[in-house]
């Protein structure tokens, strides 16, 4: 059997899980309580303090086919929730900007927005290092996020939010992801070290979360 890596293996499942976010994922959840999910959210922040894992808790939130409405607390088990937790599922795309910084990857997007999730209640596009995207693109983007259909949601994701042009940030809800306490930090790892069966000093897993420099994954990846 192939290595699973710990930060994967260790990924946040659900809002309570995202170490050292509770305020976003608070807001998150309320608004799906409320009915009052955005069309379109920025997440921004340093590497590794959960952007991406909150964005793919949101989609199975929105969902999740256990529940008859999106739900704060996705089941984490139907096929749904499963195949967004492996970035598999047919209605959640996920795209690294990074690779697909032009107009007409952006112009294959908008022509298949318009047409509806094959299972789910929304189709949820999650943009990672969204800043990436060139000019073209962005204004291609732009158009879409004027007049979403009322299927999609967009997560953007970005550690470097003042690349991001003015007129795509007005019209998302903005979140600021902030790094990771290093006491958080070196709790997980002792918490997962444990459930690994590892022994570790205690000045290591200081060690560790503190050249973690705030990010989670770092610090999972120092642990490996």
């Amino acid at each position: 059997m192939s290595y699973t890596v710990l930060a994967r293996k260790y990924r946040s499942r659900t809002f309570e899980e995202v170490v050292g976010q509770e305020a976003i994922a608070t807001t998150l959840k309320n608004a799906i309580a409320t009915g009052r999910v955005h069309h379109g959210y920025l997440f921004c922040g340093t590497r590794g303090v959960g952007k991406t894992s909150m964005a793919r808790i949101l989609a199975k939130a929105l969902n999740c086919l256990a529940a008859e409405a999106p739900t704060p607390e996705p089941c984490g088990e139907c096929e749904s929730c499963r195949a967004i937790a492996e970035g598999e599922d047919i209605d959640v795309i996920e795209i690294d900007a990074a690779s697909n910084t032009g107009v007409d990857n952006i112009r294959e997007l908008r022509s298949n927005a318009i047409y509806r999730p094959a299972r789910s209640r929304f189709k949820v596009y999650i943009i990672d290092e969204v800043h990436m995207l060139s000019t073209g693109a962005f204004n291609a983007l732009l158009k879409t996020l004027e007049e979403p259909p009322g299927h999609v949601k967009f997560v953007f994701a970005t550690t470097e939010p003042q690349k991001v042009p003015a007129t795509i940030q007005s019209r998302c809800q903005r979140f600021d992801f902030r790094p990771i306490p290093t006491e958080l930090i070196a709790s997980q790892i002792s918490r997962i070290a444990e459930a690994e069966g590892a022994r570790i000093e205690p000045e290591a897993v200081r060690r560790i979360a503190r050249l973690a420099n705030g990010s989670m994954r770092d610090g999972l990846s120092l642990l490996d």
